[in-house]
């Protein structure tokens, strides 16, 4: 009996060993493990701030070379405001109607620069539009009013839905959206009544009605004949005709670069319009996670649609007035395929003002812009 009690103490004792031995190797893993852990945090914040001071030297050696500091980058335009438009919405704000109408029918028969004139009073009009409801009430049948009303209307559905993707807008954001957009599609209806059978805008005011809408496939080149009709080679209409056919709206990868080669084939040199092919190919990496900007935007076909986008620029000449958002393509397509050089030569003249795809698209702004800029900046001046 007391043998077969010290056995059973012993196996005791062996099992408490054990157990205090794996406790003991299993609070050494869990240190080991904290350890490693804080080596990893101390690796990782040295590589953080080594990258933050190589970001910081980058920018640095952009700003010596001329370039404009972060602070004072414009996120809300692509190129300087003119002074007309600036005067403009400020007459829209002081209740001046007449002004704001005498400004946007001076652009005459330039569709382009009457879609341009338009689209930041109809903004403006979205947040108050007193001045706007003064001018109907007093004119009802004028076209540029009723123009104006209809983009307003769109802005006000848009401001409504926001620019998130449909997985973070609410279900009650797309009812009222589709409400407002709706009543604006009356609204660019009554516009297209009065205005001048020649003028192709307010069916161009359409077009975000469409998308939003999911007009069909034939109901929108319906519309799309409306248009080019009207004015074959409107770059406004294009591009806003392309978000229609990319695949996050009603159309796919596939059908938005044919619409977009299309065009640019239509065109004449200087028209600009081969920034559609540019903005296909930026749409098609931005929607597909696998795509890698390292290599897709060296694919041949792509470098291709760059060289015409030059040649195209260089017929436009410097000072088109929709250069700038040709050039904003460029310098991010450029910087990518490695063509520093021609990058730079790009950021220099769109420099300041960064309200424009492909800046604005995606994340923070001047995140993506600096990022860009200041590398391109950077192995240049090494290079130099």
């Amino acid at each position: 009996m007391i043998i077969a009690l010290a056995v059973f103490g012993v196996i005791l004792l062996a099992g408490a060993f054990k157990v205090l031995r794996g406790v003991y190797y299993i609070r050494k893993a869990r240190a080991l493990e904290a350890e490693i852990g804080v080596l990893n945090g101390r690796t990782q914040t040295i590589e953080t701030e080594q990258e933050d001071a190589e970001e910081a030297e980058r920018a640095a050696t952009a700003v010596a070379q001329g370039f404009v500091p972060e602070a004072d980058l414009d996120t809300d335009n692509p190129a300087p405001v003119p002074p007309e438009r600036t005067a403009a919405l400020a007459a829209a704000q002081a209740g001046d109607w007449a002004a704001v109408a005498a400004y946007i029918e001076a652009a005459g028969q330039d569709w382009q620069e009457r879609m341009e004139r338009v689209r930041p009073l109809a903004e403006a009009a979205a947040e108050d539009d007193a001045w706007l409801l003064a001018w109907r009430a007093a004119r009802p049948s004028d076209p540029t009013a009723a123009l104006l009303n209809a983009d307003t209307s769109v802005q006000v559905a848009w401001n409504v839905r926001g620019s998130l993707r449909a997985s973070h807008t609410t279900q009650e954001q797309f009812r009222l959206f589709h409400q407002l957009l709706s009543k604006a599609q009356g609204d660019a209806h009554e516009a297209q009544r009065l205005a001048d059978p020649a003028d192709p805008t307010p069916y161009i005011a359409e077009q975000a009605i469409a998308f939003g809408l999911g007009y069909s496939h034939e109901r929108y080149r319906e519309l799309w004949e409306e248009i080019t009709t009207r004015a074959p080679k409107v770059l406004w209409a294009h591009y806003t005709a392309l978000q229609y056919w990319c695949r996050k709206w009603c159309g796919s990868h596939e059908l938005a670069l044919a619409f977009a080669q299309r065009s640019a084939a239509a065109g004449a040199p200087g028209d600009l319009l081969s920034l559609l092919p540019l903005i296909a190919y930026f749409e098609k990496q931005t929607d597909e996670d696998d795509l890698s900007v390292d290599t897709y935007y060296k694919e041949p076909e792509i470098l291709a649609a760059v060289d015409a986008a030059l040649a195209d620029l260089a017929a436009a000449g410097a000072d088109h007035p929709q250069a700038p958002l040709l050039r904003h393509m460029l310098a991010y397509l450029l910087f990518w395929q490695d063509r520093d050089a021609e990058a730079v030569e790009q950021f220099r003249h769109i420099d300041g003002h960064i309200g424009a795809m492909p800046w604005s698209y995606v994340g923070t702004p001047k995140r993506r812009y600096l990022y860009a800029r200041d590398f391109a900046v950077s192995l240049v001046a090494r290079d130099a």
